[in-house]
């Protein structure tokens, strides 16, 4: 009874962040559109989605060094096990953020070539290494 009204409190909290969030996605994929549309008066379609499918990255890209620069301040992180594939290609994104791009563009392309690598390489990022056992 007394964690009633926390309770109650944290799912209104989070039912206003689920809200939120959906009411940011739904303005987002609809900017996204006018700005196809927009385009579309100027260019051929497919021109204007490639336009705005890279509008979208550069903006994803922007974002997400600002947030990778915030977190320069934390220490890096040291352990004795060895590095994942993952953290490795988070750490190349993180420590050289182009050439990081470059070779996320290349893997892309070459899942479109290939859409078979794309299911080994997510196996990949997925498995936990196995360097210790349980104690």
């Amino acid at each position: 009874m007394f964690g009633g009204g926390l309770a109650r409190g944290l799912v209104k909290k989070a039912v206003a962040a689920a809200v939120a969030a959906g009411a940011a996605l739904v303005a987002v994929i609809f900017l996204g559109v006018a700005i196809f549309y927009a385009l579309c008066l100027v260019v051929p379609a497919l021109a204007a989605a490639a336009v705005t499918m890279l509008l979208f990255a550069v903006i994803a890209l922007i974002v997400a060094l600002i947030y990778l620069r915030r977190e320069d301040d934390e220490d890096e992180f040291e352990d004795d096990e060895p590095v994942g594939l993952g953290q490795r290609a988070f750490m190349l994104f993180r420590e050289r953020p182009i050439l990081g791009t470059v070779a996320a563009l290349a893997g892309g392309w070459i899942f479109l070539r290939n859409p078979a690598l794309a299911t080994m390489v997510a196996a990949a990022f997925t498995e936990k290494t196995h360097g210790r056992g349980r104690r």
